[in-house]
């Protein structure tokens, strides 16, 4: 079977000694991401090993499926909300993850778009969580960097008359939308400066490249479509102090 990387402990040493590089340079440069990047290899390896062996059971059965993806949405859930504030405001990140991942899900899947199926939806399902938590990660820490940074221009738009929603919209809206730019920039380069995973997975599974091409083009939309939700969403909660006032 053909494989991007042969699978070899080559292939075992190569990624270690990537994995120290990679935290020696931030180290050297400060950056304070070191120990992370060694931490975030770790739970890499130890999570894809057992999603690896979990995935070969779950894919057989819809039930296993739907829980597997639940613990997929919670743990995206639980990660955004960390990154935005702390404390049961952070629970509100649900929100924006479900808002965008779910109407994409459910168009895809009412249409057969998407097969319901556990080797198909586990996939999909699992790159439109991940980039929903980027987006509302990004767009609701921006947004409430930007409303504790510019907290007078709050507080004169308060005095002008404006609702407390409407204050905070009009400062934080722009900083934060800017959350949807990397998936811009992703779907307008895709094929000139990269080829993304179900391109190139397909590829390798036999696929001829014309389909490849059309099921990732049906992938990137969705994604954009579904980190666009999240990230109107996300903004509106922060703008409601759902995320807490700074």
């Amino acid at each position: 079977m053909n494989t991007l990387f042969p699978v070899t402990p080559l292939l075992g040493v190569v990624v270690v000694l990537l994995a120290l590089a990679g935290a020696a340079v931030a180290a050297l440069g400060r950056t304070g991401h070191g120990p992370a990047i060694a931490t975030a290899v770790l739970r890499a390896a130890v999570q894809l090993a057992l999603v690896s062996l979990v995935i070969g059971w779950a894919i057989r059965l819809l039930p296993a499926v739907a829980l597997f993806l639940l613990v997929m949405y919670g743990v995206a859930s639980a990660t955004a909300g960390r990154r935005i504030t702390r404390g049961r405001a952070a629970l509100w990140a649900a929100l924006p993850i479900a808002a965008g991942t779910a109407p994409v899900l459910l168009l895809m899947t009412a249409t057969g778009a998407l097969p319901l199926r556990g080797i198909a939806l586990i996939p999909v399902t699992g790159i439109l969580l991940g980039g929903c938590l980027t987006a509302t990660s990004l767009a609701g820490r921006r947004a409430l960097d930007e409303l504790q940074h510019r907290r007078g221009e709050v507080e004169a738009a308060l005095a002008l008359g404006f609702p407390p929603r409407d204050a905070a919209l009009e400062i934080c809206r722009p900083a934060a939308a800017r959350a949807l730019v990397p998936a811009l920039d992703q779907t307008r380069t895709v094929g000139l400066v990269t080829l993304p995973g179900a391109f190139v997975g397909m590829m390798l599974a036999g696929s001829d490249p014309v389909h490849a091409g059309a099921v990732q083009l049906a992938v990137l939309v969705a994604l954009l479509a579904a980190e666009s939700a999240a990230v109107v969403v996300t903004i509106e909660l922060a703008a409601r102090g759902r995320f807490g006032r700074p």
